[in-house]
């Protein structure tokens, strides 16, 4: 998808982009594939594929909440290189991004990349998940949640359920569909205080590509216990 095309295929799901956030995009591919050569951010790097599968992948979550509509704050749990809370906060100024990512490397990258993209209201911090998670500057305090990450959902939910305050959202981007892992997760959702929500299904113009986006309405607080100590959800997934 070559960028004039991208920002056509927006238009069609009602995202007008100027020319400044055209240049944004452009300057994020540009530092993207330059930070790739020291450190992997991305297995990506082909200018159609990354506005595609990136960039246009990640704004797809728009299509399911309105995030002009308020000045939410949005958390993105291991962000990698950004995707989806980067290239969201060009599209939507008005969000507020926090961004939590165990690999300092990728923190400095995320770094330059906001000075470079002029990007006001991100804040960047070196973290695990589930340390992060038991902060109580971030417990509870953030109305969006998400997570483009290959984990499950049981283990997503755990590292990110515990950082919506009552009555927002944890978003998960999934790649593939899966109903076994939706029902497996439906224990270690509620256990957290949460409920399973709408999942969207979002096709990727010129491609056979799904994606799908999973929300769970946060609906109480979560147990003080959770997230447990770093590692643990991953070896010992609620059930």
């Amino acid at each position: 998808m070559k960028p004039e095309i991208f920002r056509q295929e927006l238009a069609k799901i009602g995202i007008e982009l100027s020319e400044q956030q055209m240049a944004q995009f452009k300057t994020y591919y540009e530092l993207l594939v330059e930070w790739n050569q020291k450190i992997n951010l991305t297995a990506i790097t082909e200018l159609e594929e990354v506005y595609l599968k990136h960039f246009y992948d990640s704004i797809t979550l728009a299509t399911t909440i309105d995030l002009s509509a308020t000045d939410y704050s949005l958390c993105d749990v291991g962000a990698g290189a950004g995707f989806p809370s980067i290239p969201l906060k060009i599209v939507y100024p008005n969000l507020e991004v926090s961004i939590v990512d165990s690999l300092n490397k990728r923190i400095k990258f995320l770094t330059l990349l906001a000075e470079e993209l002029g990007l006001e209201n991100v804040h960047l911090y070196h973290d695990r998940a589930e340390t992060f998670g038991q902060n109580k500057a971030h417990r509870e305090h953030y109305d969006l949640v998400t997570a483009r990450a290959v984990a499950r959902l049981n283990v997503l939910s755990e590292l990110c359920l515990p950082l919506v305050k009552k009555g927002g959202q944890f978003l998960a981007l999934k790649a593939a569909k899966s109903e076994e892992e939706v029902v497996e997760s439906k224990k270690a959702i509620a256990i957290l205080g949460g409920k399973l929500g709408e999942e969207t299904e979002v096709s990727l113009p010129f491609s056979e590509d799904k994606r799908y986006i999973v929300a769970i309405d946060k609906k109480k607080e979560t147990p003080n216990k959770y997230p447990r100590k770093p590692g643990t959800p991953n070896k010992k997934p609620l059930m």
